[in-house]
């Protein structure tokens, strides 16, 4: 059964950063928006881990706490509730470190531009993999259907992976949008206009 591994490289959901809200910079004026940029790029991933994670902790703990109260394929169901969200625990706790870690100031408005479309790309392909979960969730409730089958585990399984890969499918969809919905606000430090780029000399 395969695990949403490639999460690690996605997620996130929060809220901006206004720049006034950021403490005194040391950097010129554009080097302190492109911080403020930067700052709420980071924090829209490290809100995202949250919400992973959360999501992980409910499955872990009701997972664990039915699969001992049921039996057939409803014991399987949460059984895969818990165990796949090991996994998804993991990606969020690594993935909120690594965020937390990360110098807003480090990168400059082109760069990281650079990074925010970079996630977009990676959150468009962690929902093709998501369809894909779907897809893996819905072969094995057909294939329950075969005789001499294990067929509460297929069916219990399946269930289970249908309802991570959608909830994954949504949480990359959203994120995406949150994400390229900050592309506009880097077009003014880097001089673009409604005809192209453009580029300022000083003297």
């Amino acid at each position: 059964m395969k695990y949403p591994l490639l999460l690690l490289f996605a997620l996130f959901l929060g809220t901006r950063a206004p720049a006034q809200s950021l403490p005194a910079s040391p950097f010129p004026d554009e080097y302190r928006t492109a911080e403020a940029l930067e700052t709420a790029r980071l924090r829209h991933q490290q809100t995202a881990m949250l919400v992973l994670g959360g999501w992980a902790l409910g499955n872990i703990g009701l997972g664990l706490a039915l699969r001992s109260r049921r039996t057939g394929e409803d014991r399987r169901f949460h059984e895969m509730n818990a165990l796949w969200n090991t996994v998804n625990l993991g990606i969020a706790g690594l993935g909120y470190l690594s965020v937390a870690r990360t110098d807003p100031t480090a990168l400059g408005a082109f760069a990281s531009l650079l990074e925010n479309q970079g996630l977009q790309k990676i959150l468009l392909f962690n929902a093709g993999l998501d369809v894909g979960y779907l897809a893996g969730g819905f072969y094995l409730l057909e294939r329950a259907r075969r005789p001499d089958v294990d067929r509460d585990r297929l069916r219990g399984y399946g269930r289970s992976i249908i309802l991570q890969g959608g909830f994954l499918l949504a949480f990359d969809l959203v994120n995406y949008f949150l994400a390229a919905g900050r592309n506009p606000d880097y077009a003014p430090l880097l001089g673009v206009t409604s005809e192209g780029v453009g580029l300022t000399l000083g003297f």
